[in-house]
């Protein structure tokens, strides 16, 4: 039989399997709750602290990068501060050498996603970054822990409703009965069976031996939560057909509003093209007016011109003398 290998911690060198020890750092479960994880300042990444005296937030990586290249600068892809040689991060660097060049994330819209024209590497089926990626699977890993939390708080819930409906039974049916003379039967005479006396109801101190099953404490109980529980159900029905004819009002709503835009927006523009063809129009005809005004100036010029020569010239002849 062969014996599972077994790997050190990279912190304490207890050994454990492959997969109780955390990718990268290879660090148990014990040494993972004693050190905090924290982002890396620069590249965004997570990782593990590996003292408690040593509260610095930059990876070992970008620690070396820093002392060798200095402060990065901003990602010309995805804008994380780690680009420290050039314009582009190691990350941006080394996934278009691989998978070409960048395209748009589905969820921040920004040009810093890779194509892997791979299904299987796309997360819910889109095409995310490596940022949305990471925040995607945080929620989720949330969603699941608090999802489990619930169950076993409703588990807990359950089991202690039931051990108290437990005790509640063995406590009544622990509790001590009388005997009601009232319903024990008649001793027998000479004269023959003597009549037996008419049952009544017992007392408000008296307890009957004889108690009917339906209407023991459990089973008021039970009906009570069953009224309940049908209660609730209606309440929820009607919840439900609320929020439906308010889905319903939202989408009608967002038709009419998305109606009214359009009609809007195909009515500015309508307005618009008249306005530029009007005014096409006015200053083509301000032009020809202009061109009006100066040629009849011109002519006016012109005439003004001869009509001087003329009376110069008339005003000369007759101021000459006449010639015998």
């Amino acid at each position: 039989m062969s014996v599972a290998a077994l790997f050190a911690c990279s912190r304490c060198f207890s050994r454990h399997p492959f997969e109780e020890l955390s990718p990268g750092q290879q660090l148990c479960k014990e040494c993972r709750g004693a050190f905090p994880v924290v982002k890396c300042t620069y590249c965004r990444s997570e990782f593990q602290q590996t003292s408690k005296g040593n509260t610095s937030t930059i990876c070992k990586k970008c620690e070396q990068n820093v002392k060798a290249y200095g402060k990065p600068s901003a990602c010309e892809y995805c804008n994380i501060i780690a680009a420290f040689i050039g314009n582009k991060c190691q990350r941006c660097t080394n996934s278009e050498i691989k998978y070409g060049p960048p395209v748009n994330c589905e969820q921040c819209k920004q040009k810093c996603a890779f194509d892997r024209q791979d299904d299987d590497k796309k997360v819910d089926g889109k095409l995310l970054c490596w940022l949305c990626t990471l925040s995607f699977k945080r929620a989720l890993a949330k969603t699941k822990q608090s999802e489990s939390d619930r169950r076993a708080h409703m588990k807990m819930t359950q089991i202690r409703a039931s051990k108290h409906k437990e005790q509640k039974l063995r406590s009544h049916n622990k509790r001590p009965h009388r005997v009601d003379v009232t319903k024990l039967p008649a001793l027998e005479t000479d004269n023959g069976p003597a009549n037996k006396v008419t049952r009544t109801n017992a007392g408000p101190g008296l307890i009957r031996t004889d108690m009917d099953p339906n209407s023991s404490d459990h089973v008021v109980a039970m009906t009570q939560l069953k009224e309940q529980i049908a209660s609730l159900q209606k309440q929820l029905n009607q919840k439900d057909q609320q929020l439906l004819s308010k889905d319903k009002m939202i989408t009608e709503l967002k038709a009419k509003h998305f109606t009214t835009e359009n009609e809007l927006r195909n009515k500015m523009k309508t307005t618009q093209k008249d306005h530029e063809t009007k005014c096409d129009m006015l200053n083509s005809r301000i032009q020809s007016l202009l061109k009006e005004v100066a040629s009849l100036s011109k002519s006016n010029k012109k005439d003004r011109l001869a009509a001087a020569r003329e009376a110069a010239n008339s005003g000369s002849g007759t101021d000459s003398p006449s010639i015998s």
